[in-house]
């Protein structure tokens, strides 16, 4: 005799029966690998034939392009192209570092017064309280 009632009935819930899938079968991975024609390096003793002549070769260095100056009478060499190319890179570069940076320098020396121009005025300040103070 049980004071407690009926067994509470529970929701119950029916799943359908399981599907069987076949297993995935994977491939092995390949990979294309690059090959290369051998390079050829002859050796370090290599030597011309029998019989063969050595060909020399000449180089002829041309006269460097100068100005010539009609008042004093003096030939002026101009620079090589590369001496030329590099100063104009050097000069550019320098101007447009010089024309960006420029606000952001003003800005920081107005900042820099401003400081300096309170610490100069507030010593001016202690040193005027002393004078009077030594003064009384």
């Amino acid at each position: 005799m049980s004071t407690l009632g009926e067994p509470p009935i529970l929701p119950h819930i029916s799943l359908p029966d399981t599907q069987i899938l076949p297993r995935p079968t994977l491939t092995i991975p390949t990979a294309d690998i690059p090959t290369f024609k051998p390079l050829v390096v002859p050796p370090s003793n290599l030597k011309a034939p029998d019989g063969v002549e050595k060909e020399e070769v000449k180089t002829e260095q041309a006269e460097p392009p100068s100005v010539n100056i009609p008042v004093i009478n003096f030939d002026m060499p101009l620079p090589t192209t590369e001496v030329v190319m590099a100063a104009t890179y050097a000069a550019v570069s320098a101007v447009a570092v010089t024309t960006f940076a420029q606000p952001f320098f003003e800005q920081i020396k107005k900042k820099v017064q401003k400081q300096l121009q309170t610490q100069v005025n507030k010593w001016k300040e202690k040193r005027k309280k002393r004078k009077d103070s030594l003064a009384n």
